[in-house]
C-alpha cells in the first residue's frame, strides 16, 4: 500500500469516508431486519391461522435467511489477501524504473525482475504489469483497487453493497450471496402473493399497519428479485466461462497470443470447479473450496514455446488438467 493511501486514511476526511462506505451495508441489514419483522410477526404469527402452515413457512424462511446472511457476511468479512512480498520491487529498482528514459528500458527492467515469477499477463505493449502505487509486479488477473488501496488477487469488482472487493478469496461467497438473496426474495414474494391478490380483488380483511407491512414486503421482494435475477445469472455465466467482470470488459493480454477473453476457459465443469471446488457437498455452503492460490492460474492454451521447450504434448496437457481438478492446482512448471 502506498504512503499516500496511508496518509489519506489517517486524515479526518479519510476516517469519514471509511464510515460512509458502510452505509450501503447498514441499509441492507436494515431492510433484512424490517423484512424479518414483517414476515415473522405480521404475516406468520399474527395473520396465519393454520399453525401447521405457519410452522412450515417459518422453517423454510429461516433456512433461507441463515444461508443468505451467512454468505453475505462471508463476502463482507473475507480479506482481499495480499500479494506476496517477493513480488515487490526493491526501492533501488523502482528508482531505476522511474528514471528510465524510454519505455523499452522500463520494459527490460520489469521483464528482468519478473523472469522467475509465474506471470503470463502483459500490458498492451508487451511489458510485465507493474503497479506504481504498491510498487509490485501484478500477478495474473490482479488489479489495483483505489477504494481498498491495494492490489487485489483475481479482482472482479469493488462492490459497495458489501464494502469489499469481490476477489479470488470471496468470489464463491459473493455468487452464493446473490443466489440466496434471490431465493429469499422469491420465497417471500411467493408466500405473500395470496395477501396481494386479496388486496387487488378488494377482499383483504383487516386494516392498519400490519397489512401495510405485508403488502409492502411483497413489492420490495419483487423489486429486489428483478434486480438480482439478472446479476446472479450474469455471474453464473462468468463462472462457467472463467472470466471476471473486469476481464469481460477488457480482455487480459497474454505474453503469447495477445488479448483473449477466453484465455482461462477450461470448459464449463472445470471452470465451475475452479470457483466452487470438486466436492458437491460444499457447493451450496459459503465455505472456501476454490482451487489455487490466487497467484497463478491454468490457461486454455499452453504457450507453444513452453510446450516445445519442456516437451509437453496433448496427452500431458490432459493429465495436468486432471491434476488441477483433483488437487486444486496446476503444476507450477507449466506456467511461465
Amino acid at each position: 500500500m502506498g504512503n499516500d493511501d496511508n496518509r489519506r486514511r489517517k486524515t479526518p476526511c479519510g476516517c469519514c469516508m471509511s464510515v460512509f462506505k458502510w452505509i450501503p451495508v447498514l441499509f441492507i441489514f436494515a431492510v433484512i431486519g424490517w423484512s424479518y419483522y414483517a414476515y415473522v410477526v405480521e404475516l406468520c404469527v399474527l395473520n396465519t391461522e393454520n399453525r401447521v402452515a405457519m410452522i412450515f413457512m417459518l422453517f423454510f424462511y429461516h433456512i433461507t435467511l441463515i444461508l443468505f446472511l451467512w454468505s453475505y457476511w462471508k463476502t463482507i468479512s473475507t480479506s482481499v489477501g495480499r500479494v506476496p512480498d517477493h513480488w515487490r520491487i526493491p526501492d533501488e529498482e523502482v528508482n531505476h524504473l522511474f528514471r528510465a528514459d524510454n519505455p523499452e528500458t522500463q520494459k527490460r527492467i520489469l521483464n528482468n525482475f519478473a523472469r522467475n515469477l509465474p506471470v503470463t499477463n502483459r500490458t498492451m505493449n508487451g511489458s510485465v504489469r507493474f503497479c506504481d502505487k504498491c510498487k509490485i509486479i501484478k500477478p495474473d488477473r490482479s488489479h489495483h483497487c483505489s477504494v481498498c488501496s491495494c492490489c487485489v488477487l483475481k479482482m472482479d469488482h469493488h462492490c459497495p453493497w458489501v464494502n469489499n472487493c469481490v476477489n479470488f478469496f470471496n468470489y464463491k461467497f459473493f455468487v452464493l450471496f446473490l443466489g440466496y438473496a434471490l431465493i429469499y426474495c422469491l420465497y417471500v414474494a411467493f408466500t405473500t402473493l395470496h395477501d396481494f391478490i386479496q388486496f387487488w380483488q378488494g377482499q383483504l380483511n383487516g386494516s392498519g399497519m400490519g397489512r401495510f407491512h405485508i403488502l409492502f414486503l411483497f413489492f420490495i421482494s419483487i423489486m429486489f428479485a428483478i434486480s438480482l435475477v439478472s446479476l446472479f445469472g450474469y455471474h453464473i455465466y462468468l463462472v462457467l466461462v472463467n472470466r471476471t467482470t473486469l476481464e469481460s470488459f477488457r480482455a487480459p493480454v497474454f505474453r503469447i497470443g495477445g488479448p483473449d477473453k477466453n484465455g482461462y476457459n477450461l470448459g464449463r465443469y472445470a471452470n465451475f470447479c475452479e470457483v466452487f471446488g470438486d466436492d458437491w457437498q460444499y457447493w451450496f455452503l459459503p465455505i472456501f473450496t476454490s482451487f489455487g492460490d490466487g497467484i497463478s492460474y491454468p490457461i486454455r492454451h499452453l504457450e507453444e514455446d513452453t510446450e516445445s521447450l519442456l516437451g509437453y504434448h496433448s496427452d500431458t496437457r490432459i493429465e495436468l488438467e486432471e491434476d488441477f481438478l483433483t488437487e486444486g492446482r496446476f503444476q507450477d512448471s507449466i506456467i511461465p
